[in-house]
């Protein structure tokens, strides 16, 4: 950080009179302290592409429509046989709620020496039932001050976030039992983990993706209208895990069946965090300290792998997409949080109970190596995490911004099986990329932004995420920029396929231009300040010409409302409940 810069936040902090003296150190220290970063090893070759041979195997394949048993022989059971409730012989049906609770509460009873297993809920799902999370660690104490104190990363798995997807839940059951008094024990000693087996306890229930009220939680982690996305937001802000993994299934014919004459051929498919502005070596760390082991890991157990991928309902649109770049679901949110945030799906949606000892296999395969390297790398991790809180700190009031990106155009060979025989079939097909975005919309970076003091409702979702939050305490001005809106319109909210989202509501999709000037501010108005380590989800949250933006969701009622401070504000401010 440069001195003029250093002396410019030291005369804002000075100024801020009645800010606390912890706080102002905090955001000083975050702002312009020097955290070196460990040895960056070259990166390999595209991990996604090794594909082992899936030997075939008879399987007594229940008729799934379209579904042959040619196609369910490519995926025979694996070696080791997984008990959890739901996986029981003769099973039907899959854990239930209360079952799932009960598993939890023996596996604490059954901890091995020196490991504390404890249950707590973190909210409840709108129908009541409580959303359990096992904490696990090596001392007695599991409160967020115990985690921090132990000098140790945080790992937090999340499962079943969609109810239709309950391989996720079921394999984080046996991750629990594994960490808690089997022979995973050991990475307690490097690490904290904190696995939440069903986020979405209603929509396991009723086997349905969304929750009760139809938002999808996994496109609520910005806006946070939901208690489901409030719980884990507040998990989130309280523990600061520094790596999170996101448990799903993808759909295995459907569209895929319909526009390309094949079902899909991978076991799983992976992702990490991919929208603008997240730190660079979180991104680095992603990709090759994770990605490339998790690809190598499911191949060595003979799973077939691929980055995720997935389709719009145009029967006549052959492109493949990479998962959205938005800022909504908990995957890009939380890498906004400075975490290494994964995405882990396997093939489940649509087949039922078939396959369902594989399915569990890969996500307990992909667990174990994501506690592997992060034990491995624990240090490292908190470098990397540390040197980027502060450089996004220190970037207020310079640099460019991106506010809006688009998945630019390639071609990827896929592999897809014959529904019939079962035999490969590989198409090389358009496919939109989200490993390197290309900005569509960029801005220059303010020192933050003021909210009118009417906006309380925007104010306390942004409490929610973490982000600190200042009010102005006596009158003052200021050079801002305002938004002027030139261009509305109510539009239709689409996900990743570009299939309309009625369960997510419509949107204000509006453009907007820039205009300076001095603007007075009043007492009691409020200041998100850009100089704090979660600064780009403020800019997620506030820049209003983005789907996913409070404004184009309603959380922030009037545009006149908000505006850019582009100048160290020489104002007074006081600390927010």
């Amino acid at each position: 950080m440069s001195d003029s810069s250093t002396m410019q936040l030291a005369a804002f902090v000075g100024r801020s009179a009645r800010l606390s003296g912890l706080a102002m150190a905090a955001l000083l220290a975050a702002a312009c302290t020097t955290t070196p970063l460990p040895p960056w090893p070259a990166p390999g070759s595209d991990p996604a592409v090794h594909q082992p041979a899936v030997p075939a195997a008879p399987v007594d394949a229940a008729a799934a429509q379209d579904y042959s048993e040619a196609v369910a022989a490519r995926f025979p059971d694996p070696a080791v046989r997984y008990q959890t409730p739901g996986l029981q012989p003769g099973r039907t049906t899959f854990t239930t709620n209360a079952e799932l609770r009960q598993f939890l509460h023996d596996v604490t009873t059954r901890a091995a020496a020196g490991v504390t297993a404890r249950v707590q809920a973190i909210g409840q799902s709108q129908r009541g039932q409580p959303i359990e999370a096992l904490y696990l660690a090596r001392g007695g104490d599991v409160s967020p001050s115990a985690f921090m104190a132990s000098g140790k990363p945080t790992v937090l798995f999340i499962g079943q976030q969609h109810g239709n997807e309950p391989a996720a839940s079921e394999a984080m059951l046996v991750v629990a039992e594994q960490l808690a008094s089997g022979s995973w024990s050991n990475v307690l000693a490097q690490l904290n983990v904190i696995i939440v087996p069903r986020a979405n306890p209603d929509g396991a229930e009723q086997a349905t993706r969304t929750l009760a009220n139809r938002i999808d939680l996994n496109r609520d982690h910005l806006l946070l209208r939901s208690p489901e996305a409030r719980a884990l937001a507040k998990l989130t802000r309280e523990y600061r895990p520094l790596v999170i993994v996101d448990s799903h299934e993808f759909t295995v014919a459907g569209r895929f069946q319909q526009k390309f004459q094949g079902v899909q051929a991978y076991d799983a498919m992976l992702q990490y965090a991919n929208t603008p502005n997240i730190g660079e070596f979180i991104v680095k760390a992603s990709d090759e300290w994770f990605a490339l082991s998790l690809f190598e890991a499911l191949g060595a157990e003979s799973l077939r792998t691929q980055w995720y991928f997935t389709t719009s309902a145009d029967m006549q649109d052959l492109t493949l997409a990479m998962g959205g770049t938005r800022a909504d679901t908990g995957r890009n949110v939380n890498g906004l949080k400075n975490a290494v945030s994964l995405l882990v799906e396997t093939r489940g949606i649509g087949i039922g109970r078939m396959h369902l000892q594989r399915r569990v296999h890969a996500h307990v395969v992909a667990a174990h190596t994501v506690l592997e390297q992060a034990a491995l790398r624990g240090n490292e991790l908190m470098q990397v995490q540390a040197f980027v809180e502060r450089d996004v700190a220190a970037q207020a009031c310079r640099g460019r911004l991106v506010i809006d990106a688009q998945q630019p155009m390639q071609s990827r060979d896929i592999t897809l099986l014959d529904p019939v025989t079962g035999a490969d079939i590989v198409r090389t097909l358009p496919w939109r990329s989200s490993l390197q975005l290309q900005p569509t919309v960029e801005r220059n970076r303010p020192c933050g932004y003021l909210i009118a003091n009417a906006e309380t409702d925007a104010v306390a979702r942004l409490q929610m995420l973490g982000l600190a939050v200042w009010r102005v305490a006596e009158p003052g001005t200021l050079q801002v920029e305002r938004y002027n809106e030139i261009a509305r319109e109510q539009a239709e909210r689409l996900d990743v396929r570009g299939v309309i989202d009625d369960a997510q509501g419509e949107h204000l999709r509006v453009q907007v231009a820039l205009t300076g000037e001095r603007a007075e501010v009043p007492s009691g108005s409020f200041y998100v300040p850009l100089g704090q380590p979660l600064a780009h989800l403020a800019v997620a949250a506030l820049e209003p010409d983005t789907q996913s933006s409070f404004f184009a969701n309603r959380v922030l009622r009037d545009l006149g409302s908000l505006v850019r401070v582009i100048e160290p504000p020489a104002l007074i401010f006081e600390e927010l409940e």
